[in-house]
């Protein structure tokens, strides 16, 4: 794990006013390999028919992929997300969760990629499923990866 200080921060999310106040929780896994996020459904954060509020659920999975990302490649690259679409597939009624996971061969290949091409465009995928296990919500991530650029340090400047 290379990103210790993106790892402090991130494990403060939980209050988080957005995820505070929607009822997101966010658990980071030991390996630093997967978020869970999870939130219950409240009076808070249902719409009118009486279902998880769509923009909580897209809440609950923005940031994550992006910051596995940060934390495994560490302090000499760029990460940010670019883009993202998400799909309701069924209502989201009691809790819901979804798992985020990007593997240590994934990192591998996301480091090498950005070596040879300066820069580069990642897709991720994941879930969002109620109790019973059944997709509520497909979400599509686009993260954006580049090297940092170093600064020359001049010599004799004032």
């Amino acid at each position: 794990m290379q990103g210790k200080k993106w790892l402090k921060k991130i494990k403060w999310i939980n209050i988080y006013f957005p995820y505070l106040f929607s009822g997101i929780r966010v658990k980071i896994s030991p390996d630093d390999n997967a978020i869970i996020a999870s939130m219950k459904l409240k009076w808070y954060n249902k719409n009118l028919v009486g279902t998880h509020f769509g923009g909580s659920l897209y809440s609950m999975c923005d940031p994550h992929f992006m910051f596995l990302i940060m934390i495994n490649l560490g302090k000499d690259y760029i990460v940010w997300d670019q883009a993202a679409s998400i799909r309701f597939k069924k209502p989201g009624k009691g809790k819901v969760s979804a798992r985020f996971y990007v593997s240590p061969e994934e990192i591998a290949r996301i480091r090498d990629e950005v070596e040879e091409l300066g820069k580069k465009t990642f897709r991720f995928y994941a879930e969002v499923k109620n109790e019973a296990g059944e997709v509520v919500a497909e979400v599509d991530k686009d993260v954006y990866v580049r090297k940092k650029r170093k600064v020359a340090q001049t010599q004799g400047a004032t």
